[in-house]
């Protein structure tokens, strides 16, 4: 029996701190780690004995590429359990909010991180040097969803505006104005984006990914709605831990999730698109027709086209909202705690954020779960690797770890956000 073991010690080109095990045995893949070994950092814990009123600003710092997913999910799940309802104007201020984390996440990806992998090069900085103009574009699309986050949230990393209710403070319509004008540019260039990436070389892949994602009444999915899936769930909050569970893997810090039949799921800009490709903008939804795609994408590699779309949509749908916005007539509608359980969920980003809290009735946090979007993802992105490397095993050892990587980049994954819990056991034996 002849064994071979492939490691790559360090991930690049993803947020956070990982490495990869391949187990070859007999030519054939044996076994895949995804190792995670960024150090927990024990959210959950840290928000127990805390008041309700400080989840959204302490889950903010989960993240700094996507901690507006993290309010959200949060205000949501507190709100639910204090039973109030967040009027239409300030829904839609979140919302603005919201979309430029999706246009400065999403800009970073494609430029920096996964466009690389196509063009042949080790960077994004390498790739400046031949192209400067096209990374400047996407940097300046990047600076436009900070610059929607720092006018909404009051900063671009760990905005402090949010609050249980709404905000702590409006933001004048001069202000929301002033972005109107770069977001008709932004738009414009997120056009330019994918038909820059559709002329990529992808190679044929399908895979079989059960998708899952939220379905809002109208429109695409971002800040709410029931969680369904091409396998046919249809899910309120409440029933998410009923259908899914987290196990910890015992070669990573990162717990994994996976449906209680045991199975692997996708979320994230695929399974968003292939379950809501028609609620796009009218825009978007062309701009992905000419782009080449139809109406669901199982292509991981081609996951880079979903998320450009993805910010055609987000930069149509937030100057709609710039050129509408009018002042609320206040910034929060009083919340009042009471003992209860709430849950939220959000799309962020890389996918679905779940997030679930029992309050006692002076406001007091008694209990968290938090699950975010890379655990959801981490067994669907090792399956990935074991059917990439059987395809190549043939290849040197070095070639075939970049492929691996360029599939683990497929998915954008969060490190830093998955995380969030480590289950330690001591054998004194």
């Amino acid at each position: 029996m002849k064994t071979r073991t492939i490691k790559v010690e360090r991930l690049t080109r993803v947020e956070g701190e990982g490495a990869l095990t391949l187990r070859l045995r007999d030519g054939a893949v044996a076994g895949v780690e995804c190792r995670i070994y960024e150090p927990p950092r024990f959210f959950e814990a840290l928000l127990r004995g805390r008041h309700f009123t400080e989840a959204p600003d302490i889950t903010a710092r989960v993240c700094g590429i996507c901690p507006v997913a993290y309010q959200m999910s949060a205000v949501q799940a507190m709100e639910a359990a204090c039973g109030v309802a967040v009027p239409v104007p300030l829904q839609d201020l979140r919302r603005l909010l919201y979309y430029g984390e999706w246009i400065e996440s999403h800009a970073l990806h494609i430029y920096l991180l996964h466009a690389p992998d196509f063009l042949g090069y080790e960077s994004g900085i390498a790739l400046a040097r031949d192209h400067p103009d096209v990374v400047t574009r996407g940097l300046e699309l990047k600076k436009l969803g900070n610059a929607i986050m720092t006018a909404v949230g009051g900063r671009e990393i760990h905005p402090i505006n949010v609050r249980v209710g709404g905000f702590y403070r409006l933001p004048t319509r001069a202000a929301i104005a002033g972005l109107a004008e770069r977001l008709r540019w932004a738009r414009e260039a997120a056009l330019e984006t994918l038909r820059w990436a559709a002329g990529f070389p992808f190679p044929e892949v399908e895979r079989d990914y059960e998708l899952v994602a939220l379905r809002p009444a109208l429109g695409y999915p971002i800040d709410g709605g029931r969680l369904v899936s091409s396998w046919g769930l249809d899910l309120a909050a409440r029933e998410y831990e009923a259908h899914f569970v987290e196990e910890q893997a015992p070669y990573s810090h990162a717990l994994q999730s996976h449906r209680r039949d045991g199975s692997p799921y996708l979320v994230g800009p695929l399974a968003r698109y292939g379950l809501n490709s028609e609620r796009l903008t009218p825009l978007a939804r062309q701009a992905a027709a000419d782009a080449g795609l139809g109406p669901v994408c199982r292509n991981p590699y081609r996951s880079i086209l979903v998320r450009a779309v993805e910010i055609v949509h987000a930069c149509d749908e937030a100057l709609r909202l710039a050129e509408d916005y009018r002042e609320p007539d206040a910034p929060a509608v009083p919340v009042e705690p009471r003992a209860g359980v709430g849950h939220g969920w959000t799309e962020a980003p890389r996918g679905l954020l779940y997030h679930r809290y029992e309050i006692d009735g002076d406001g007091t946090i008694l209990a968290a779960n938090i699950v975010p979007p890379t655990a959801q993802n981490q067994r669907t992105i090792e399956e990935d690797l074991r059917v990439v490397a059987g395809e190549h095993l043939a290849l040197p050892e070095p070639e075939l770890a970049l492929r691996c990587e360029a599939a683990i980049r497929n998915h954008d994954p969060c490190i830093s956000c998955a995380t969030h819990f480590l289950r330690l056991e001591v054998d004194r034996g």
